[in-house]
């Protein structure tokens, strides 16, 4: 998979840091004190070494990122692949599996192409998802130690695999170290928390739901997620200290970035419980701060909102480097369910108004969300239209584990992270031993090793698709335009970059045929003339296209019929 390195230098910046605790916190009588002096952030234990590096290409187009150039797939440990037989997922697991993922060797197409991995919270915590740490400078021992993990990470690099951790900032367990000095009565950490001496008269949290819980020392703590998740108070700045370490303590292991969970809520500035003026600022800061440790370190923030308020955290200074879109995954899934090309083209268009360089992040359903075989009803021509439409469209895709098979799953959360399904043995292959979580009941039909060889499966259909991305740099960077069609249910867009042929990307989003289409463009930046169609994937039964001055694509027809689902994509070179 080819990898580009992105260039940038980073200050150093003093961090300005508020001091005082506002509104949705206690009442002005009741705001937290500044922390004593000699309150620190307890040391880190782990020892550190030079982390293993990727080697880089020659940059093929300035100021662009690795993290643009790569498809990242995001993998929950705990149901990954288990190594030892204790029926859990861990980082060996993960190492055995590297293959099926990127076999490091770019000649190749057997391999899912993946050039970036999630892994969900690898830190110890109580429960079993992780989103409560209780230590955030060591990782989970169900999972493994760090010296798995710092194999993984080499293991990772090798094939030239990136890899990005889960970091939860918003709140701790309340087994955290911290919370139980806070409760213990340690003034040094009393403040890294939110606290009222009363029961707040409005004890709702942002969804309106009770976000207060009373504490054995007789307070009231803020904790909008669940009573086991207090809030870290950020308007105290040992908070934000203590984060730096543990930023740098990972950065340093040789992690290459993170996934920024429930971003929104660091500050709460009465009556704001949610997007707040001091938590788009602190993200700011703290990219200055990672920045100046690695610059090529990649963040992507979970703003789960309207594209509008999701921007703020990009303007007018950048923030995190990457924000992923809801709004048009929820636009892509909806468009194809009922086959709407407007809502997907409305939806990519709104994400680039906002977002012009591309660099936001794109997926159809995650660890939080149904999955999108059942989403679909288990359909698979469904399933394959809606890949089709993510990954040949601009951004940064990111791959649910077991999406590319067909995994089916629904609320509850832990039914839609159940253990992933690598053949038709006893578990799945995921386990020798007793998993977790039951297996899904489907497993039989739906597993990597029945669908490997299988052409037609949604599994052949990612591969190739990801690793058409991976070597079409227009796919992944260029400019978005799409197409005038004559049938409604027909999705066409031409991808274009600087110095490089047009590629045109075509499927019909409906399960049944449209018949004598044709597609338009009034105007574009591609170059005027006659082309000469090359079949990158499907068969377009185009021969030629004229691109006029102006760089639009007067009518023309596509084939005669467009099977459901059917699709092509073609490269359109100069005679």
């Amino acid at each position: 998979m080819k990898l580009t390195k992105v260039l940038g230098v980073c200050l150093l910046i003093v961090f300005v840091f508020l001091s005082s605790c506002q509104g949705a916190a206690p009442t002005a009588s009741e705001s937290p004190t500044t922390p004593a002096a000699t309150s620190t952030p307890p040391p880190q234990t782990a020892p550190i070494e030079q982390p293993t590096s990727i080697p880089q290409p020659v940059v093929d187009y300035p100021g662009i990122g690795w993290w643009n150039d790569v498809t990242f797939y995001e993998i929950f440990v705990r149901s990954f692949k288990d190594s030892d037989g204790d029926g859990v997922g861990d980082f060996q697991g993960i190492i055995s599996q590297l293959d099926y993922l990127n076999d490091g060797d770019p000649n190749t197409s057997t391999d899912l192409g993946i050039g970036g991995l999630w892994l969900m919270p690898i830190f110890p915590s109580p429960s079993y998802h992780g989103y409560d740490v209780s230590d955030y400078m060591s990782v989970n021992p169900d999972y493994g130690t760090i010296a798995d993990f710092k194999q993984l990470l080499e293991e990772c690099h090798q094939r030239g695999i990136h890899v990005i951790i889960d970091l939860v900032i918003n709140h701790t367990s309340s087994d955290h170290p911290w919370f139980q000095a806070a409760v213990d009565g340690n003034a040094g950490y009393h403040d890294w928390y939110v606290w009222s001496k009363t029961k707040p008269t409005n004890t709702s949290g942002p969804w309106g739901n009770n976000a207060w819980y009373e504490a054995s020392n007789g307070e009231y703590y803020y904790a909008p997620f669940t009573k086991e998740m207090p809030d870290l108070n950020y308007h105290n700045p040992m908070v934000t200290k203590a984060m730096d370490n543990v930023t740098s303590f990972w950065l340093n292991l040789g992690v290459d970035g993170f996934r920024v969970d429930a971003a929104r809520y660091l500050f709460e500035e009465s009556p704001a419980l949610q997007d707040t003026k001091s938590t788009i600022t602190w993200f700011q800061e703290w990219r200055k701060y990672y920045k100046n440790i690695n610059p090529e370190a990649f963040t992507v923030g979970e703003v789960w909102t309207d594209l509008q308020i999701t921007a703020k955290y990009n303007e007018p200074t950048k923030g995190m480097d990457s924000l992923f879109m809801f709004d048009l995954a929820a636009d892509v899934l909806g468009g194809v369910y009922s086959p709407d090309p407007s809502r997907v083209i409305k939806a990519y268009q709104d994400a680039l108004t906002y977002f012009p360089d591309g660099t936001f992040s794109t997926f159809l359903t995650n660890h939080d969300q149904q999955r999108v075989a059942s989403f679909f009803s288990d359909k698979l021509s469904k399933q394959k239209i809606a890949a089709f439409t993510y990954l040949t469209g601009p951004g940064i895709p990111f791959i649910y584990y077991g999406e590319e098979i067909g995994m089916t799953g629904g609320k509850p959360d832990p039914n839609i992270r159940t253990p992933m399904q690598w053949n038709e043995e006893k578990n799945s292959g995921f386990t020798s031993g007793k998993p977790w979580m039951a297996v899904n009941a489907n497993f039989p039909q739906k597993n990597v090793e029945l669908l490997t060889n299988n052409p037609d499966s949604l599994l052949s259909w990612y591969r190739t698709l990801v690793n058409l991305r991976a070597n079409t740099p227009e796919l992944r960077l260029g400019e978005y335009l799409p197409l005038i069609s004559s049938c409604r249910s027909v999705y066409a867009v031409l991808r274009t970059l600087p110095d490089s042929t047009p590629v045109l990307a075509v499927i019909n989003l409906a399960v049944t045929k449209a018949e004598n289409c044709t597609i338009s463009l009034e105007a574009s930046p591609a170059q005027a003339g006659d082309y000469n169609v090359q079949d990158l994937w499907g068969i377009s039964h185009l021969e030629a296209v004229t691109i006029a001055t102006g760089g639009g694509i007067p009518e023309f027809p596509l084939s005669t019929t467009l099977e459901g689902g059917e699709s092509f994509i073609v490269r359109l070179i100069n005679k």
